[in-house]
């Protein structure tokens, strides 16, 4: 059965290269805009199902992966930041701080029928940074389209104090764990 990854990000598509599998990676068209007081793990679900059904329309006899990430501090959703200033602004705002990650999964077979959603929570604590430690980490690594402003998988790891979850993986958008978990009920076994 052919697999797809529906989306176009790096990251993920890195991630699920992990796992040996042959899939290929197609864009979603799925809208992305919050809904109005949309809580953050309905809306993490939301797009990554919405990302799966998008493709697996268009391809029904392929299992498709659609994945989103939210992050939240205080109960607000911090989006990708875009721009440095917006980089500062949410790095300081989460500086000595929790800030939680939820990533919504989805695995969807059109032709099957089949949709699956998994919502996974990961929380990072932040250390008290300085407004030059925050100007040093944004100058070497521009995490300008992560949500959170930071790459755990690069220098970002120096900016936390503690990691809280499950699934490592979530926190870099896609939870391997889960996904394999998914991906053995839909009858494709990762080690099979």
């Amino acid at each position: 059965m052919d697999l797809i990854l529906a989306s176009t990000s790096t990251y993920r598509k890195t991630l699920l290269e992990r796992l040996q599998l042959p899939f290929r990676c197609l864009a979603p068209d799925a809208d992305e805009t919050p809904l109005p007081n949309e809580p953050a793990a309905q809306l993490a679900a939301r797009l990554a199902l919405a990302k799966a059904r998008s493709v697996a329309r268009m391809h029904p006899d392929s299992l498709v992966i659609g994945s989103d990430q939210v992050a939240q501090l205080d109960g607000n959703i911090m989006g990708k930041p875009g721009d440095l200033q917006r980089a500062r602004q949410q790095l300081r705002a989460s500086s000595g701080r929790s800030v939680q990650f939820i990533t919504g999964l989805a695995l969807c077979c059109a032709g099957r029928g089949l949709e699956t959603l998994h919502t996974e929570y990961f929380t990072v604590q932040f250390r008290v940074l300085s407004a030059a430690a925050i100007d040093t980490y944004l100058e070497r690594e521009q995490p300008l389209d992560c949500a959170g402003s930071f790459k755990c998988e690069g220098l970002g790891i120096a900016l936390f104090e503690r990691l809280r979850g499950d699934d490592p993986t979530s926190l870099e958008g896609l939870p391997l764990i889960a996904l394999t978990t998914l991906l053995k009920q839909a009858g494709y076994p990762v080690l099979a």
